[in-house]
């Protein structure tokens, strides 16, 4: 892991621009307990004797750099309000990484069907994303394990947003993940339904119910596919970016739950509100 790039933002939080081999990447971490320094791969802006539990943060395969606002405002607020650290990566052929035929493939038979009227067939929600998964999840493990071996950093860890196949997939093969947030709006293939059925961590889910992308029944038959003993749906009105400001906090609260629990119970006092 290669860090490249160092800035606070409004004092609190250290961001920091990092890849991991071709995979570009974001770290944002608390900055109270120690001013700025130089970007290295290991710097002592990580408190050691405090590690911070960590959110891996997901999101579409739009590119970083489209969607840095958004994932930005989410780790701030895990950060400040919380005492998290948070980080994400960029997802293969998006952003700036190569481009991927397949992908590119899948993507234009999905924007033909869509414009067409007609259903999505299995095998393009298929193509379209179980590759994506087979590859994405390997490399956010890769980057688990660089991230956890920080200082300042140390478990538990959860993950949120994105593609929410990616995150059925790590929360069924990733041990160290505990809790996972997940936002319905995207396809999803069959065999993730059966994967679904393989969870067993606290989940967070948020449906928006107007979701004009989205296939409603089919993302509440995968939240009733889930195994967990606990999960949360939050279904609101509006379409697809009319999540309500709230659920910011209510989905940092969940991890706040389960995250600074998990570590006091390990042994490490928590900074939790």
């Amino acid at each position: 892991m290669h860090f490249s790039s160092e800035q606070r933002l409004d004092g609190d939080v250290v961001e920091r621009a990092f890849t991991l081999g071709e995979i570009p990447g974001i770290l944002w971490t608390p900055a109270a307990e120690s001013p700025v320094s130089p970007v290295s791969p290991v710097s002592p802006m990580f408190p050691v004797s405090a590690p911070a539990p960590l959110i891996l943060i997901g999101h579409p395969p739009l590119g970083l750099g489209r969607m840095y606002p958004r994932l930005a405002a989410r780790a701030r607020h895990y950060v400040t309000e919380y005492g998290f650290a948070a980080a994400t990566i960029e997802l293969p052929g998006s952003g700036e990484r190569p481009r991927w035929a397949a992908a590119e493939q899948a993507r234009a038979d999905l924007r033909r069907a869509l414009e067409g009227g007609g259903p999505v067939g299995d095998e393009i929600v298929d193509a379209l994303i179980l590759p994506m998964v087979d590859r994405a999840v390997p490399e956010w493990q890769a980057a688990l394990d660089e991230l956890l071996a920080l200082p300042g950093i140390g478990g538990p860890v959860g993950y949120e947003g994105g593609v929410i196949s990616i995150g059925v997939r790590l929360a069924v093969v990733e041990p160290r993940i505990v809790a996972a947030g997940l936002f319905a709006g995207s396809l999803v293939p069959a065999a993730v339904f059966e994967e679904a059925r393989r969870v067993t961590i606290p989940l967070h889910v948020l449906l928006q119910w107007d979701d004009e992308g989205n296939d409603r029944q089919a993302a509440l038959d995968l939240f009733d596919a889930f195994g967990s003993r606990e999960k949360t749906l939050h279904a609101n009105l509006g379409g697809h970016t009319g999540v309500p400001q709230f659920e910011l906090d209510t989905g940092a609260r969940f991890f706040a739950r389960h995250l600074h629990a998990d570590r006091a119970a390990s042994g490490t006092a928590s900074t939790a509100p």
